[in-house]
């Protein structure tokens, strides 16, 4: 029996189960290649010895790090809890770990941190990056790479189409008495914050609504505090944030102002986050799928990984409008 105190080796192992060496290796990296009964022994003497299998060394053996690197452009934004947590599902079920990278707002930082971490991951999940196209599509000439919340020419791409969501928000605002919608905008170097403010400007003139764009300082919630006089002063009876974080702090300091939502102003964010019901009123918000982006964009680059999938793919996912109490019909008070 081996000692307690010393470390297992592979060859432990095989001998208490009765296996060749060859064929614990096999059980433990390959799963696949041994049939399950004999798998389950090796599994189950591996456990009872505390083996544990040497990262380096497998490495060195099979090429591979069983690594996803996700970046995301701010660790602190819930938008980005539902992508991490089925990413890293979706990745569990091949035996693939999923380590997250945060590249605080900086397109420099971003490719600096991916740069950094490319060796010691098989593929790389960038969500609403900051970098350039370039600099994108000059990762994947070393790694797998698949882009969330960005469509980059040659790169496996999802994204949550924001039309459908935008075109039910402003029907329901142009049915409620608005005249005038105003977007509170994201980062500028944000693809999304652009292609949504494109889906918005397209829904109000369809709607013969008026529509403005105002930049916001950060896409946090004290972004949304600092952009409240701008928003009172616009003359808009609607607003559509970037995201759910910037409506929620707009949303606070114009009732600290004595503004009443939605009698004086509607409110609508963006991706329904986690928390985006629990404002006074809560928050009516256009759904983005973010768990489906997290599972897709995570299948994606596995199946590209074990040759399942050859070339690049764009996939659109819809997006929807939840209706609750930020958003109704104009009454003109304040």
């Amino acid at each position: 029996m081996q000692s307690r105190t010393a470390k297992a080796t592979i060859y432990d192992v095989a001998r208490q189960a009765g296996v060749n060496p060859s064929t614990v290796s096999r059980a433990l990296n390959n799963p696949e290649r041994v049939n399950a009964r004999t798998r389950r022994f090796i599994e189950a003497t591996a456990s009872e010895l505390n083996f544990q299998l040497n990262h380096a060394a497998q490495v060195l053996q099979t090429g591979s790090t069983k690594t996803l690197g996700l970046i995301v452009s701010d660790v602190t934004n819930p938008t980005f809890f539902g992508i991490l947590r089925e990413a890293g599902r979706v990745a569990a079920q091949r035996d693939y770990t999923v380590v997250l990278v945060n590249a605080a707002e900086s397109p420099s930082k971003e490719l600096a941190s991916a740069n950094r971490v490319i060796n010691a991951v098989d593929g790389l999940i960038l969500t609403s990056p900051r970098m350039s196209d370039t600099d994108i599509q000059l990762l994947a000439k070393t790694t797998q790479v698949v882009v969330i919340n960005r469509e980059v020419n040659g790169i496996s791409c999802v994204i949550p189409d924001p039309d459908r969501g935008v075109s039910q928000a402003i029907r329901l605002l142009a049915g409620n008495g608005h005249k005038k919608v105003l977007f509170v905008a994201g980062p500028e170097l944000s693809w999304m914050s652009a292609r949504r403010w494109e889906a918005i400007s397209a829904a109000c003139e369809w709607c013969h609504l008026a529509a403005e764009r105002i930049e916001s300082a950060a896409p946090t919630v004290d972004g949304g505090r600092r952009v409240a006089r701008a928003v009172k002063a616009s003359g808009a009876t609607a607003v559509i944030t970037h995201n759910d974080l910037l409506a929620i702090g707009l949303m606070h300091e114009l009732q600290n102002a004595g503004v009443v939502i939605p009698d004086a102003l509607s409110i609508i964010g963006f991706d329904d986050i986690f928390g985006a019901d629990f404002t006074t009123p809560s928050l009516t918000s256009i759904r983005s799928p973010l768990g489906q982006c997290g599972s897709l964009s995570a299948g994606l680059a596995l199946a590209s990984l074990s040759g399942t999938v050859q070339d690049p793919q764009t996939l659109p996912l819809d997006t929807e409008l939840i209706i609750r109490g930020s958003a109704g019909p104009w009454k003109g008070v304040s």
